[in-house]
């Protein structure tokens, strides 16, 4: 075999299994993003979820507070606010 063949085998070769390595790597880099991206939505899904139960709780409690507060559509039954006194 000549030297011409061996170093072409070896390039060939080399040139396969860094081809074949880079494509493994490549593989478990996609699959971890893509995990990422299920764990950023599950967190994304888990804070609205925490966020409507807040909003479903002051909303019962702005239900509760209108029933036993008396509320008028004028606020200070219609007069002006007085002079702040000390």
């Amino acid at each position: 075999m000549s030297t011409a063949s061996k170093l072409t085998l070896a390039g060939t070769t080399l040139g396969a299994v860094g081809i074949v390595v880079f494509v493994h790597y490549a593989q478990r880099a996609d699959k971890a993003a893509m995990h990422a991206g299920v764990v950023r939505d599950m967190e994304r899904q888990k804070l609205k979820k925490e966020r409507q139960a807040d909003f479903d709780l002051q909303k019962t409690l702005e239900q509760e507070y209108r029933q036993v507060q008396a509320v008028s559509a004028k606020g200070n039954s219609g007069k002006p606010p007085g002079p702040i006194t000390k």
